[in-house]
């Protein structure tokens, strides 16, 4: 599969689209979903185009991973989770939806199930609520 430049994270990364960003640097961005399976479920993406697993440079990939690495656990603690997921899906077939290699981070609550995907548009209000939360705690941790 070629890259879509045109793909909803790319408008994200070049400004085209609003995003509830939580964290930036020069090889990723972490947002969060808008339509989430969970109160406060982050995306990470890396800034290069690659469409997912078969297509990104191992070097590229490890850069992501370190972001996602650094994040999971600020993201359940700002949250206030019992624990989370990590999702990364590769084709159409295995559930990929947007056609930009990205690692879901979804925190998880005892007693509390998963929205099922696609769990429709959250409230704007809520969205800029947990994403102050978790940047808060990033800045804290000078992460």
């Amino acid at each position: 599969m070629t890259y879509d430049d045109n793909n909803i994270f790319a408008k994200i990364l070049r400004g085209e689209m609003p995003a509830h960003k939580v964290y930036e640097d020069d090889e990723t961005l972490a947002f969060l979903d808008i339509m989430p399976r969970s109160k406060g479920h982050t995306l990470v993406i890396p800034k290069k185009p690659a469409v997912n697993m078969m297509d990104i440079e191992a070097d590229d990939l490890c850069v992501l991973m370190r972001s996602v690495h650094r994040l999971a656990p600020l993201v359940r603690e700002a949250m206030g989770a019992d624990g989370f997921v990590l999702q990364q899906f590769n084709e159409a077939a295995a559930g990929q939806v947007v056609f930009h290699i990205h690692f879901h981070i979804v925190p998880r609550y005892l007693d509390v199930p998963l929205k099922h995907a696609p769990s429709g548009m959250e409230q704007e209000g809520l969205l800029s609520t947990n994403a102050e939360k978790i940047r808060t705690l990033i800045a804290q941790r000078q992460v």
